[in-house]
């Protein structure tokens, strides 16, 4: 037997993997779906979009829906890595239209599911450091701001594949002699399965290594830092100045610095259980904002765009819906 239609079609789109879920209107989780990333960045647009509908296709068979039948819900909204400029938006609209994924569908990026996971209001910032790093953040009169979050043009710096770079370039120096020794010049090249740094930069300058898989080195550079290693710890410290900057930067630029706002920090490297690195951040951030509060999330980040989605459709029973649906993810 077929059941009736959801109301939200949540998506966490990184750019490394993407969640999907299926939720009703009263909290209930209908179907939660994983698979690689959709982000248009990193696959291109029309790879993307038929991996986000092979993810619905299967939340819906999870959720005993006709997944022929659509659209699959009343409300779908896509947090999308990617969708970092106004014409991100559009052209990721006009390419996801054909899927009649919901009635209506609602694209932001996904910095603002990590923001919503982290906080029960609808207004703080948020700092995702996963693949890369980003900043976003709501006022409480719902104006919204974020950075570009394109890289290096951009004047970003972090995340994991900055981390990993970082640490590449530690081992490397300190092997060769320009820079201090460092845990790292074995760290780094051993989990590749080589013995010298410079090992792993040949098999990188020959494409044997793609280079995005640099990021699986930050839990590297995390783990020396934690042992007392000064050059790693001096890669965390920047990092934790970065994620620091940017969420000073954007109470300053929605005027909450003299708000009790919540500063969310979400995305893979925010799961690092390094005490150091989180009071150095806070710190800086209650320097400004001094009475700024830091949340670290834990849960899915789709948590967050289902949530987003529950506050859209503003149902009479909103709050319990949320506390329904944050129950089921732990949160």
């Amino acid at each position: 037997m077929k059941l009736a239609r959801p109301a939200i079609l949540a998506v966490d789109g990184g750019n490394s993997k993407t969640d999907l879920a299926l939720v009703s209107a009263g909290g209930e989780l209908r179907a939660l779906v994983h698979g690689p990333t959709v982000s248009h960045q990193q696959v291109g647009m029309q790879a993307g979009v038929a991996r986000l509908e092979e993810l619905a296709v299967r939340a819906a068979r999870d959720a005993r829906l006709d997944s022929s039948s659509r659209p699959l819900a009343d409300l779908a909204v896509l947090c999308l890595a990617g969708a970092d400029f106004p014409s991100d938006v559009r052209s990721l609209a006009r390419a996801v239209r054909p899927l009649k994924l919901a009635r209506e569908v609602a694209i932001r990026n996904d910095g603002f599911a990590g923001l919503r996971t982290g906080t029960n209001r609808a207004w703080g910032v948020a700092v995702i450091a996963g693949s890369g790093i980003n900043c976003v953040g709501i006022a409480p009169d719902g104006r919204m701001a974020s950075f570009p979050a394109v890289g290096d043009v951009a004047g970003d710096w972090g995340g994991g594949e900055g981390v990993g770079k970082e640490g590449l370039a530690a081992a490397i120096r300190g092997r060769d002699g320009r820079g201090a020794h460092t845990r790292l010049e074995e760290l780094v090249p051993r989990h590749f399965g080589f013995r010298r740094p410079i090992n792993l930069t040949y098999a990188l300058y020959r494409g044997r290594i793609p280079e995005s898989r640099l990021r699986e080195l930050a839990p590297l550079v995390f783990e020396a830092a934690g042992y007392g290693d000064p050059v790693a710890r001096a890669i965390v410290d920047r990092l934790a100045d970065e994620v620091a900057g940017m969420a000073i930067a954007m109470t300053r630029r929605l005027r909450l610095v003299r708000l009790d706002v919540d500063v969310v920090l979400a995305g893979g490297i925010m799961r690092n259980r390094d005490r150091p690195f989180y009071e150095r951040i806070e710190r800086a951030v209650r320097n400004v904002a001094h009475r700024a509060t830091i949340r670290r999330v834990a849960q899915r980040p789709v948590l967050g765009a289902a949530l987003l989605g529950l506050d859209r459709l503003a149902g009479e029973h909103h709050d319990a819906a949320e506390t329904r649906l944050r129950a089921v993810f732990g949160a």
